[in-house]
């Protein structure tokens, strides 16, 4: 960032501090219930892309922070949001935690854990985009934290308040097609190393044979605070500009924990999952430094309540449930389907449909239970000032996003892994313990 911005944001910060002193006197800092119509104070970690959806969902709260290593973004943000205060580093927005009331992170999923927990340890209320975490150990750190406070918390996981997966939520748990015993997930996004001649097929297939030539950043990139608690190497194009650093591991998981965190999210609610008892996977062998494009995961889970055991298939870019493949359900390109005793239950992000569809033509569905929600955004904001927390919180989100990077694990180690939930353990190889816990730089301890 050049220097004329960064007395910018200097400027911007010390008027940020008179402003909240202000505001400080006339309200409280935190509002738990006191006053529904009052406005929050909300700092957002991020400034462009997901966080700047964030922000224009949250508009009718007072947004007073903006945070980013893109100096280019922050002056974009700056021009649409002038009253709040630009930073850099987000760590240093902490030094004055008296200014807002809440914090949402919308950052690479590399750097997402120690932001939320600085966001927990200043008792703020947080909205963590998805994955919550880039690891398992940082999931069960930042549930076990969120569960020690009385914040409102929740991942960013829209989906979740659509009316849609509510009621196929009711209709799985009504017992419209009998005990569930198989779930198929299928995502057709195939973003991530796959062999050369997948590559020819599917053009958004990445393929990497050898690392680019290091550059400079662009300019206004603070690559070093980007590159955060990962281990550093030289900025090129394979990260950024974009969303390209989702395939590298050091900084993403691929699409198994980003769109896993949507679309396994409507089998974990509607069953009632929590932690598998194993995970197995399968695909082209894996690449150290690249998430695949196409692989397949197979969760076993235990009894839950009356639900039996579950075996359930997670399907990613080329690889379809055979089901799908042969024709005996209609193709849609992304779906999950829940086989029952009585039938099976197609869905996807809009629509579900019962199957086989002659038999429930004069089907009835079961009563209404789960309230629609106003959106994602809004039931967050509701919830913070109600006190009443959220469904999608930190300790639903933080068991969804272990089961998802244990998919990864099993991919990347090549064995079945049979998971101890309580100790946190792989139990039948050390291979994965590399992988449950990564090495964070100095300076970025969690």
């Amino acid at each position: 960032m050049s220097n004329s911005h960064r007395t910018t944001t200097r400027r911007q910060f010390n008027r940020g501090v008179l402003t909240a002193a202000a505001s400080a006197l006339a309200a409280p800092a935190i509002l738990r219930g006191q006053n529904l119509n009052s406005k929050l104070n909300i700092a957002i970690i991020g400034s462009g892309g997901r966080a700047g959806d964030d922000a224009k969902a949250l508009a009718s709260e007072n947004l007073v922070a903006f945070c980013d290593v893109d100096g280019r973004l922050l002056s974009a943000a700056e021009k649409k949001y002038p009253s709040a205060k630009f930073l850099t580093d987000y760590r240093k927005l902490f030094d004055h935690p008296e200014e807002f009331d809440a914090v949402v992170v919308a950052i690479p999923e590399h750097s997402h854990a120690l932001a939320t927990m600085l966001a927990l340890r200043a008792k703020k209320h947080i909205y963590c985009e998805k994955p919550l975490t880039h690891d398992v150990w940082e999931a069960r750190m930042i549930r076990e934290t969120a569960a020690k406070t009385d914040v409102i918390t929740a991942m960013g996981i829209q989906m979740h308040a659509t009316d849609n997966y509510r009621r196929i939520v009711e209709l799985v748990q009504g017992g419209a097609i009998g005990a569930v015993r198989e779930a198929h997930v299928w995502v057709s996004r195939a973003w991530g190393l796959q062999s050369e001649e997948a590559s020819k097929r599917n053009k958004d297939i990445f393929y990497v044979t050898d690392r680019m030539p290091p550059e400079d950043p662009p300019p206004g990139v603070d690559w070093d605070l980007w590159i955060g608690p990962a281990q550093y190497r030289p900025y090129t194009k394979a990260y950024l500009p974009g969303p390209r650093w989702y395939r590298w591991l050091d900084f993403g998981n691929g699409t198994m924990s980003d769109l896993g965190s949507h679309w396994n999210d409507l089998p974990f609610w509607a069953l009632k999952l929590h932690a598998p008892l194993s995970v197995e996977a399968s695909g082209i062998p894996p690449h150290p430094e690249i998430a695949p494009a196409t692989m397949q995961a197979i969760y076993e889970y235990g009894p839950r309540g009356d639900m039996p055991a579950l075996k359930l298939y997670w399907h990613q870019g080329e690889d379809k449930p055979e089901i799908w493949t042969s024709g005996g359900i209609p193709k849609w390109p992304d779906g999950v389907l829940f086989i029952g005793d009585k039938g099976m239950l197609l869905a996807d992000y809009s629509k579900h449909t019962l199957l086989p569809e002659k038999d429930f033509a004069d089907y009835k569905p079961p009563e209404q239970t789960l309230p629609h929600s106003p959106g994602h955004h809004k039931e967050w904001i509701a919830a913070v000032k109600s006190g009443k927390p959220m469904h999608a919180n930190f300790e639903y989100g933080g068991w969804l996003t272990e089961a998802n990077h244990l998919g990864n694990i099993a991919y990347r180690v090549g064995k079945k892994l049979i998971w101890d939930a309580e100790k946190m353990q792989v139990t039948n190889t050390t291979d994965a313990d590399q992988y449950l816990r990564r090495e964070r730089r100095k300076g970025w301890e969690l």
